[in-house]
């Protein structure tokens, strides 16, 4: 069964912001990562549509952190289990996962990342042209702000970079492009 990784919309961070928001195939499963602040919904909308993706198909919705431009629009999915650093959320559900290496799906695994928050996790996809990882250790692709402004641990931040690079191919930071590791 295949995996694949695509960017729905490339985020930005300026004078607005949005997040870059990705799907994630696994097979049959689903997975919609960081579906935050955009200037129309449709930004995350059409590119679903364009790939015949009904948002009630969607299983699971992937949150980087808890920031509004991260979470904005969780709800356009209404039948996705929600995952965060913390936990799973289902309906009126708050179920565990066993956090670091938690699987979403065979070939999603969460990994705690915090840096640019203590609640930061970063999805680490092994797809079958490359291992991505989806993260907010970097904001754009030419791996900008070097320093986090918002950083609650530079050093912690810095530690999980390098192990992130250690493992991907490509990365597809907060609110940017992707950007080539190797």
């Amino acid at each position: 069964m295949a995996t694949s990784v695509e960017v729905l919309t490339v985020g930005y961070a300026g004078d607005r912001v949005a997040s870059s928001v990705c799907l994630v195939r696994d097979g049959d499963h689903l997975v919609v990562t960081d579906p935050g602040m955009v200037a129309h919904r449709s930004r995350i909308l059409e590119p679903l549509r364009t790939r015949g993706i009904d948002p009630a198909a969607v299983g699971t919705v992937f949150l980087s952190h808890h920031h509004p431009d991260h979470t904005m629009n969780v709800a356009l999915f209404p039948n996705a289990e929600v995952v965060d650093f913390w936990a799973r959320y289902r309906a009126d559900e708050w179920l565990d996962h066993q956090g670091d290496g938690y699987l979403l799906t065979p070939r999603a695994q969460l990994w705690l990342t915090p840096g640019h928050t203590p609640q930061d996790a970063t999805l680490i996809v092994r797809a079958d042209d490359a291992v991505y990882a989806l993260t907010h250790l970097w904001w754009r692709e030419d791996r900008t702000p070097e320093i986090d402004p918002l950083a609650s641990d530079q050093a912690e931040l810095e530690r999980h970079r390098a192990r992130v690079l250690e493992v991907a191919d490509i990365v597809i930071p907060g609110h940017g492009s992707p950007f080539a590791v190797r």
